[in-house]
Parts: C-alpha cells; sequence; structure tokens
C-alpha cells in the first residue's frame, strides 16, 4: 500500500509539473523547440525524442495525443504518437527546399489535444557537400588578336554550386601555361568567379591556338571539383578592344513591370576603324531560366523583359553582356537587375489542425482550429492580420510566428446555432491592402441541457361519460429542444388523487406518443373528476425530467331517466288508492310526484305532464313541482274513483321520462273510501294474481307479526295488573314500502313511515296506527292526516278489530 502511494503521489508530482510546463509555453508563446540535422539523412533516422523535451512517459503521451501538423505538401519530418520522437520521413535536400538560403529551416506544429495546445517545432538543415562545381558551359571559345596587350582579361565565366558556405566554390586553378595567368574575382553576391589575364603577347603564327584546363574547387570535405575545358584561337591583329562605358551596370526593376519594356542599354566603343570598330552584343554564360526573361539587341545593347518578373522567384539577377568587334576582340561587363518587391501576393489561409465538432458546453478559450497565415511578399506587403467577421462566439488570437488560434470566446448553445460558418479574413498591410477569406464550417456537438417541456401549465380533459374502454381521448406532448437521444422524450404517469383503484385501471399513457387512453367507461353518477400527474423524461445521460398536472372532467350524458320516488312506481295499475275530501275546494293539493334525476345540469331539469285522466279538467299538475291540486269543486257528476297518469321528463337530448299512476278517491273519511278499495283490489286480482298473493303474503305476515305483539302486550298486562301507555314498537323497516332510491338519495328520506302504538287508560284501549310521515326532497306530500281509530271495550274485541283493519290498513299503504 505504500509502495503505491508513493507511485500514486509521484504520477501526480509528473501531472502538476506537465501542467505547469504546457501553461508556461502556452503562455509564452515565443518559445520553441530546435533541432539541428544534416541534410540527406536516411528515412526513419531519429531527430529527437519530443517526450522527453515535455517531460512525458509513454502512457501519458497516449493519453494527451501528440501529433504533428505540416502544411508543406511533403512531409519530411514526423512524430511517433506512441513514443514521441521526431524522425526523418523522406528525403530532405537543403538544396531543393531553401536554394541558396544560408539559413534553411523546416518547421511543424505538434498538437496535443488533451489539454489542447500546440507547439511549435523549428528543425535548421546543415549542409553537406554533397554538390560539385559545374560550369554552365564545358568548353569556352574564345577569340583574340596576336597583338593583344600583355594585361588584357578574358572572362570565362564562373562554375555553379548548390551547396552552400564553405561547401560552395571556393577557388579556381587553371591548367599550367606560359601565356596566362588567373585571377579569380568576387561579385557583390560573394559568389567567385576567373578570369584570364595575358602575361605574355600571342604569336598566330607559332601557335594558332590554345587549350587550357580550368578547373573549380569548393571548400568541403572531401572536395569536390568541377571542369570546363578552354580554346583560345589567336587572330590577327586588331589593335584596340572595346571598351563599355561602365564595368558593372545597376538597374531597380518592379516586379510588375510589363512584358516589353525597356530594361536599360549597355554601351561600349571601339577605337578602330572600319570592321574592327563594329561591336555586337550578346550574352554569355547566361542561365536558360535568366536567357528566358531578358532579350538583348546585338546592335543597340539595349535589353527587354520578355516575361513578368516575380520577386518572390528571384530577387535579382547578374547578366554577363559581351562586346565584339569586328576583328575578334571581345570586352566583357556586368549587368545587375534587381526586383522590388509589390504587393502582388494575396495571403493564403490553410488549416492545419481542427477539432470539429465541439460541444456545446465548451469553455471560454476552447481551441478550436490551428490556422497557418503566409503571404510571399515582404516587409508591409508580407505582413498580415487576421480577424473575423459577423459577431461570431469566437476570437482568433496570434500564436506564433504565421499562426493564429482561433478559440471559443464565450459559451456556445446548440439550440440556438447548431453550427457556424466561420469567416477569417486575413489582410495584409501593403497599399493598397490585399485580402482573403476562408470560411470553417463548425459544427456544435449536443448535450442533454434542456428538460422536456410541455405546451401548457396543466392541461384539462373533458371526456364524456359511457365513452368507450381502452379509447384515445387526448394527446400529451412535451417538445426537447435537443437532438438525438437527448430528445427523445418518453412518457409516464407518476401520480393520482385516485385512492381505490391504480389510476392504472382508469387511464394509461402511451410511452412514446403522450396519447391518452382511458382504461375502462366512466360514469358520471359515480365520480366527476380526478387528476394525476403525468412525468415526460428524455433519453440523455443524466436524463431530463418535468411533470405537468392533467384533470380529467367527466361530462354528463343524459343516460339516466327520471326515477320517480313519489308515489312508488309499483303502484301503477295497482289498487292503491289517495284519499281526497268531497269537500275539497279548488286548488286543493291533493298529493306531489317527487321524482329524481341522477343526472346533472339540463339533463336533471324534471317537468311534470298530466297524459291521462278520469276527469282531464278535475286535476291540474305544476309543470316544475309535480304537485296535483283541483281545479274545481267536486260535483256529484263526477265519478268517486279517478285514475291519474303523470309522465315526469328530463330536458336532455333527447329526452328520457317515466311514468306514475295515481288512483285517487273522494271520500271524506276511510269508511266510505273503503267500498271503492276492495273493489279496486278485487278488478286488481282478476288482472293480476301475482299481485293477488303478494297482497295475502303481506297480510298473513303483517298479522302474525301485530298478533305476537298483542299478545306479548296483553300478557304482561295481566301479570303487572296496572294499565299504562305504551312506547310506540318503533317505525317500520323501510323496506316494507317497496321503493328503490337512487344511489346519491339522502337516507332518512323515504315516503312513509310507520308506527304502531297501544294505550290503555280508563277502561279504554286504543291503537293508533297508519299515521303518514312524508318528507321527500323537504316536500310533505299530503298536508292532511288520514288516521284510522278504533277503541274496544274489553280485550277480547281487540284482535278480532285488529284483524278486520289488516287488510285496509295494506291497502291504505299501497295506494299511497
Amino acid at each position: 500500500m505504500e509502495r503505491r502511494h508513493r507511485r500514486n503521489l509521484r504520477a501526480l508530482s509528473r501531472q502538476v509539473l506537465l501542467l505547469l510546463i504546457l501553461s508556461s509555453i502556452h503562455q509564452t508563446t515565443a518559445e520553441q523547440i530546435h533541432y539541428s540535422i544534416p541534410e540527406e539523412m536516411s528515412q526513419g533516422s531519429i531527430v529527437g525524442n519530443l517526450a522527453k523535451e515535455l517531460g512525458l512517459n509513454e502512457k501519458e503521451l497516449k493519453y494527451h495525443k501528440l501529433h504533428s501538423v505540416s502544411l508543406d505538401k511533403k512531409q519530411f519530418l514526423m512524430i511517433n504518437a506512441d513514443s514521441g520522437n521526431l524522425y526523418v520521413n523522406g528525403r530532405i535536400d537543403r538544396e531543393g527546399i531553401c536554394g541558396k538560403s544560408l539559413l534553411c529551416l523546416v518547421n511543424l506544429e505538434a498538437v496535443m489535444e488533451n489539454p489542447q495546445n500546440v507547439f511549435h517545432i523549428s528543425v535548421t538543415i546543415q549542409d553537406i557537400n554533397d554538390n560539385a562545381p559545374k560550369f554552365l558551359n564545358d568548353n569556352i571559345i574564345l577569340e583574340t588578336s596576336e597583338l593583344t596587350l600583355p594585361g588584357t582579361r578574358f572572362q570565362v565565366g564562373k562554375a555553379e554550386d548548390p551547396d552552400v558556405g564553405l561547401n560552395s566554390v571556393q577557388n579556381y586553378i587553371l591548367s599550367p601555361n606560359k601565356h596566362f595567368a588567373l585571377e579569380i574575382r568576387a561579385r557583390k553576391d560573394e559568389l567567385k568567379y576567373a578570369e584570364l589575364v595575358l602575361q605574355k603577347p600571342l604569336d598566330r603564327e607559332s601557335e594558332q591556338s590554345l587549350h587550357l584546363i580550368l578547373t573549380a574547387l569548393d571548400g568541403g570535405e572531401p572536395r569536390k571539383t568541377g571542369t570546363a575545358h578552354i580554346w583560345i584561337n589567336v587572330t590577327d591583329a586588331n589593335d584596340n578592344p572595346p571598351i563599355f562605358t561602365q564595368d558593372t551596370y545597376t538597374v531597380n526593376l518592379k516586379e510588375n513591370v510589363p512584358v516589353g519594356s525597356l530594361v536599360l542599354q549597355v554601351e561600349a566603343s571601339d577605337k578602330d576603324d572600319g570592321t574592327n570598330a563594329q561591336i555586337t552584343y550578346h550574352f554569355t554564360n547566361l542561365p536558360p531560366t535568366t536567357e528566358q526573361k531578358f532579350r538583348l539587341d546585338s546592335i543597340k545593347g539595349t535589353i527587354y523583359l520578355t516575361e513578368l518578373l516575380d520577386f518572390e522567384e528571384t530577387e535579382e539577377y547578374t547578366i554577363s553582356v559581351a562586346a565584339k568587334d569586328g576583328g575578334g576582340l571581345v570586352t566583357h561587363c556586368n549587368v545587375e537587375i534587381k526586383i522590388s518587391d509589390e504587393n502582388d501576393n494575396i495571403p493564403e489561409i490553410q488549416l492545419a489542425s481542427m477539432f470539429n465538432p465541439i460541444p456545446e458546453d465548451s469553455d471560454s478559450g476552447n481551441l478550436i482550429a490551428l490556422i497557418n497565415v503566409k503571404d510571399r511578399d515582404i516587409g508591409d506587403n508580407g505582413e498580415v492580420t487576421c480577424y473575423l467577421q459577423s459577431n461570431l462566439p469566437f476570437k482568433i488570437v496570434p500564436s506564433s510566428k504565421n499562426y493564429y488560434k482561433l478559440m471559443t470566446d464565450r459559451p456556445l448553445d446548440r439550440e440556438k446555432a447548431s453550427q457556424y460558418n466561420i469567416t477569417i479574413t486575413a489582410t495584409d498591410k501593403g497599399t493598397p491592402p490585399l485580402s482573403t477569406n476562408k470560411t470553417i464550417l463548425l459544427q456544435i456537438s449536443d448535450i442533454n441541457d434542456n428538460a422536456p417541456a410541455f405546451e401548457k401549465v396543466s392541461y384539462s380533459i373533458y371526456v364524456p361519460e359511457n365513452n368507450p374502454s381502452g379509447a384515445s381521448i387526448f394527446q400529451i406532448q412535451a417538445f426537447d429542444p435537443d437532438v438525438d437521444q437527448n430528445s427523445h422524450v418518453t412518457y409516464s404517469i407518476l401520480t393520482s388523487n385516485i385512492e381505490e383503484l391504480p389510476i392504472s385501471s382508469y387511464i394509461s399513457i402511451h410511452s412514446e406518443t403522450g396519447t391518452i387512453y382511458a382504461q375502462r367507461s366512466f360514469d358520471y353518477e359515480q365520480f366527476r373528476e380526478f387528476q394525476l400527474q403525468v412525468k415526460a423524461q428524455d433519453g440523455g445521460s443524466p436524463s431530463l425530467s418535468s411533470n405537468v398536472t392533467v384533470r380529467v372532467f367527466i361530462l354528463d350524458r343524459n343516460d339516466n331517466s327520471p326515477q320517480i320516488l313519489s308515489p312508488s312506481p309499483d303502484s301503477k295499475d295497482s289498487a292503491f288508492f289517495e284519499m281526497v275530501p268531497r269537500s275539497a275546494e279548488a286548488d286543493y293539493l291533493v298529493t306531489k310526484v317527487v321524482a329524481v334525476d341522477a343526472d346533472s345540469g339540463h339533463n336533471a331539469w324534471l317537468s311534470y305532464q298530466l297524459i291521462q285522466a278520469t276527469e282531464p279538467a278535475l286535476f291540474t299538475v305544476g309543470s316544475h313541482t309535480g304537485e296535483i291540486r283541483t281545479a274545481r269543486t267536486f260535483m256529484e257528476r263526477d265519478v268517486v274513483k279517478q285514475r291519474l297518469v303523470l309522465l315526469v321528463k328530463d330536458n336532455g337530448r333527447p329526452p328520457l321520462s317515466a311514468s306514475v299512476t295515481l288512483n285517487l278517491v273522494f271520500a271524506e273519511n276511510f269508511q266510505e273510501a273503503l267500498p271503492e278499495m276492495k273493489n279496486q283490489m278485487k278488478n286488481s286480482e282478476d288482472q293480476s294474481d301475482l299481485q293477488f298473493y303478494l297482497v295475502v303474503a303481506l297480510a298473513v305476515m303483517s298479522f302474525l307479526f301485530l298478533l305476537s305483539v298483542i299478545l306479548a302486550i296483553a300478557i304482561k298486562l295481566r301479570q303487572s295488573g296496572s294499565p299504562r301507555f305504551l312506547q310506540c314498537l318503533g317505525p317500520v323497516p323501510h323496506s316494507t314500502t317497496g321503493v328503490i332510491f337512487p344511489p346519491n338519495f339522502e337516507d332518512g328520506t323515504l315516503p312513509y313511515s310507520y308506527q304502531l302504538c297501544l294505550s290503555s287508560e280508563s277502561k279504554k284501549n286504543e291503537c293508533t296506527f297508519l299515521t303518514p310521515n312524508v318528507h321527500v326532497a323537504g316536500n310533505i306530500l299530503s298536508g292532511e292526516k288520514s288516521n284510522a281509530l278504533f277503541t274496544g271495550t274489553a280485550e277480547k274485541n281487540l284482535i278480532s278489530k285488529i284483524t278486520d283493519k289488516i287488510l285496509s290498513f295494506d291497502m291504505w299503504t299501497r295506494s299511497g
């Protein structure tokens, strides 16, 4: 454990040290990594190890992903990503890369991705002596008169050596002879050339031609040489050679001078006469590339431009011009043509490295791309500044030399802009300035930074009752501005206010579409609204979610017919009667039909209508109250027994209805109405055997019950010997009425309750019963009491009297 702890500490120390080094390198962009190698190293040769330079081991190197970036078409150097070695990738020819320049550098950039940083590597290519001197013309032919004076100079040209410094041409050697000596001269550009100087007069008669060998030597180790053969033809006397007005002509030309322009004119004179004074001009030892640029008028000595000049290709031309008279004497001069730079090259923008796409949560200052900007011009014409067009959340800062860094400048938001066209403009400082643009398409990658959002804060769904089970009732939708998996929204139900059953038995939601389905047919009369919480969750990591409240309202439909509470619907076509006094005046309240409707609103608005009556003109019905009143007083011609059929109708579309039949008897007392009731009972028995048996069964049960009660009371009275008022035996259970109530009808509103009370006072027994106590929906069915009282003088008469009354009691209760 202690060893592991020490290793962790060492690793942490290295990482901290690395961060400090990288930070130091990042802040001091002028600091670079330099190497120096000779040219022509074999491919694969190691230049240096960048990992050691940065203090990294192989494991850390793989993590930081170090790699090279080179904008040259041919990459001379490469970085091994595994070992960090910088190695030679191909043949490096210093002369091919840098020409005659003394300092030859190969530059490349090393890019580190974790953290993002750029290291500038400069490798100096050292010259080796791999080129021998070479004359432009291996055979040099000269003509001179035998009268040429000693001291006369003959320019025999120079040897070219692509190497530089000591490896270039350092000396010339002339083969031994008795007439000529060799003099070595240097031009302004420090290139050395040879001239022959006549030391001893020539004699054509003794020697018509001379053959000399000129050898050029460089200063390398080992030395390399090049030779040229000089043939000197001796002619007859021509006393005076041509003489140029200047030994060296100098002219400055702008690189944009048009083709055909006059460069300059050389001029030579000859003191001889005749043909010996006729001078012609020609180029000597002119390289092919230079010969294509200029043309010399052999008679006038004027030099013209034949091709466009390019300062970036050649800054200066040195031309040797020979003037030859008619006698064969030749004189040479040098023409130096200097080219001045013009702002004729636009800046070049090259993308060295780029990180694309970048995440939208990138920090400010995050490296996006490494950009190289070049301008082949020099001075102000080649000094370039870069800037970004438009107001974009990016910035471009100079790195080192010709490199710039494109970096983030402020936070990004992919939902506002998923990509950017970044236009980089490079402008030089020439007159007029030249510019170039380069557009980079940068993609912004998404992160899960947006939770799904619903269209509304809450939703209200209205569902008509009796909907089909499994039907779609609504679709809820949440939007996530992220993309791909981060925007994939799934839906689920979290909670609800329904406690009886799981919410899944009422409502379900499709996890992909958000469609809400009803799992059952809703009943407005059972429940009218409920609410639930719906959750929308995206597929990001970590996922984000949001909730919304959904309230479901059940809309009522007219699916319930009116239900008649009083009188009982079972009284239709039965023998139950309502007794009306014969003396009742007009507008006498006979009874009231009470009905309810389990629906709500307009569907529960009830209206009452008399659709059938024995004497239609005798009664009126309140269309909204259901009250049945007498329209006039009862007359002798009117039928004692009246039959009314009432229709109760709701206000739904379409309307639903129910009907009830009422039997009314005009009588002053119960005894008077009893014969009509018995006749009705007899008719009812003929019409329905079932009703008869039901009535008989009810009478027998009532009789047995009352008989048991009376016997118990009589026995108790005999044992005690003291008559006293007895307490009421209590109400008869509601079920004896046969009325069926709707689920939402409150207890305690049944239309009838019965009390049976017995009393014995001063030799008098009194039984009171049949006391209607009707309160339905707060209304009294009848404002009058119909009491039947009977008394007896002895207990032996009690049973017979009660027996006589049972049948009447049962019929009275059924008639309502």
